[in-house]
């Protein structure tokens, strides 16, 4: 070969080296690592103690006494590995045809038993859009499950199978959890069944912004206990086998577990089943407070000793705050005893509560301690327990509703339901009728709440005609449609 060739190979040669080695150089020191949250379910290509029963819908316990136990994890494995199960979904299968063809989806995560007649807990994102719910318990039985409610805010879900005398996981109290102690977390990881973890309590009202709307509730326990796509939905225990979180999401830079998972604390986790047992929907508790967190700033500005708290920014007039005597600039610094240095750990305390209960609040205004009772409200500012049936009747029709504050009546002279949102492509939005509309007869029939207007609508055949009154309008609005599809 000639000498000038041999000159171009080795330069050729020396020049791709240097390339990959600077390559490697600014992955290894400059690139900032990739933030990934993953919502751990897999994919598959294929079609406290058990001496009493366990009150899995009981209250949690009082006692904030700290769980902490020798390190020997072999008694909690063994209560918990029965009562964790595997989930499979299908996404798809009605409409699938052999002859036109189709897509049919599947997926993975895991579950936990928390009653013997067939309640499992599991993440929303687990189940979600599935046509159908397959089960798998720990001794290889199998069921198809029903679906009895969702909450997205906090991306839990209950199923229900068939069955009776199942193993069963009673709640712990997850306050109780201190930081640094042990834990087991059991799943189902690449659907390896029954795979046990251990870890410690790495932080607590922890906010890492993967649910979505307004309502979420983000306080996940932050644990090292490795976990893996497939464990959405399993069990995360203390060292007595006591269910004191549901694992929902892990933060990774290659999709796969670095350290950092995150589960729902099970003090929050047993309200949310409840309401989806007794409900089927959540029955969110308002204070009727916008709020924000105490920083250094705002901190010095009010004279506070430390930089926690939640900041007042508006209260909501007539709202349960408001009633209580709450007022713009208040620091609240505990919920019925329970300290809230942060917005999640403030949300995840009041998120335990349905409307109708009172919880009292500690608070700091101008630099004294005080505290007062607020009573909770739902959306439409009343202690009314919302309806399932209700929400879903409407939604069909397309519009979400509030009835209206005893301000707005005295202040419009009028009674009637408000109109919050309408939904596209709805029967409502085919009428043109805006938000904030003000519903006062369904066809002649005077409504002063939403019970009211649903009991019209539902005895109404065929056309539909809503009358009422914008704000500061004082001209009449009539909306009609027709309720034959409904």
């Amino acid at each position: 070969m000639p000498v000038t060739m041999k000159k171009y190979i080795l330069l050729a040669a020396t020049s791709m080296l240097s390339a990959l080695f600077a390559v490697l150089l600014y992955r290894q020191f400059i690139e900032e690592p990739q933030k990934i949250v993953v919502r751990d379910i897999i994919p598959t290509s294929y079609t406290t103690n058990q001496a009493s029963e366990p009150d899995a819908f009981a209250q949690p316990s009082e006692d904030h006494t700290p769980t902490l136990r020798p390190t020997n994890f072999i008694e909690a494995a063994d209560v918990v590995t029965p009562a964790v199960v595997n989930i499979k979904t299908i996404q798809g299968s009605g409409s699938f045809n052999f002859l036109r063809g189709g897509s049919v989806g599947t997926a993975s995560g895991s579950g936990v038993i928390i009653s013997s007649d067939g309640y499992i807990v599991t993440n929303n994102h687990v189940i979600k859009d599935s046509d159908e719910i397959r089960v798998t318990l720990s001794d290889k039985r199998e069921y198809e499950a029903k679906l009895i409610g969702t909450d997205p805010s906090t991306d839990l879900a209950l199923i229900k199978i068939e069955a009776t005398d199942l193993p069963a996981l009673g709640f712990g109290n997850s306050d109780s959890l201190q930081i640094g102690e042990w834990v087991l977390a059991v799943g189902n990881p690449f659907n390896l069944a029954s795979t046990v973890t251990a870890g410690i309590v790495s932080a607590k009202g922890r906010s890492i912004d993967i649910l979505e709307g307004q309502d979420r509730i983000e306080s996940f326990i932050q644990t090292d206990a490795a976990v893996n796509p497939g464990n959405s939905g399993g069990a995360l225990v203390n060292t007595q086998g006591e269910l004191i979180g549901i694992n929902t999401a892990i933060i990774t830079r290659s999709g796969r577990y670095e350290g950092y998972s995150f589960a729902v604390p099970s003090n929050l986790a047993n309200k949310v089943v409840k309401d989806l047992r007794d409900y089927g929907v959540v029955q969110r508790g308002l204070m009727g407070v916008y709020i924000d967190e105490v920083d250094s700033r705002r901190a010095r500005e009010l004279g506070l000793t430390e930089v926690a708290g939640i900041y007042i920014t508006r209260i909501t007039k007539g709202g349960g705050a408001d009633d209580a005597g709450l007022q713009k600039g208040d620091v609240i610094i505990s919920i019925n005893g329970v300290r809230t240095e942060t917005l999640p750990e403030m949300q995840e305390q009041v998120g335990r509560y349905r409307p109708g209960n009172a919880v009292v609040v500690e608070f700091i205004r101008k630099g004294e301690l005080e505290k007062t009772s607020v009573i909770l409200r739902n959306k439409s500012n009343t202690t009314a327990l919302v309806s399932a049936e209700h929400r879903d009747y409407l939604e069909d029709i397309g519009f979400e509703l509030r009835n209206l504050t005893t301000e707005e009546e005295q202040q419009m002279d009028i009674n009637g339901v408000k109109v919050l949102s309408i939904f596209a492509s709805s029967p409502i939005d085919q009428t043109n009728m805006d938000p904030g509309f003000i519903i006062t007869t369904v066809n002649e029939q005077s409504v002063r709440n939403i019970d009211q207007l649903v009991a019209a609508l539902k005895t109404t055949e065929g056309k539909c005609v809503l009358a009422g009154y914008y704000p500061h309008q004082e001209d009449a609005y009539y909306y009609s449609f027709s309720l034959e599809e409904q």
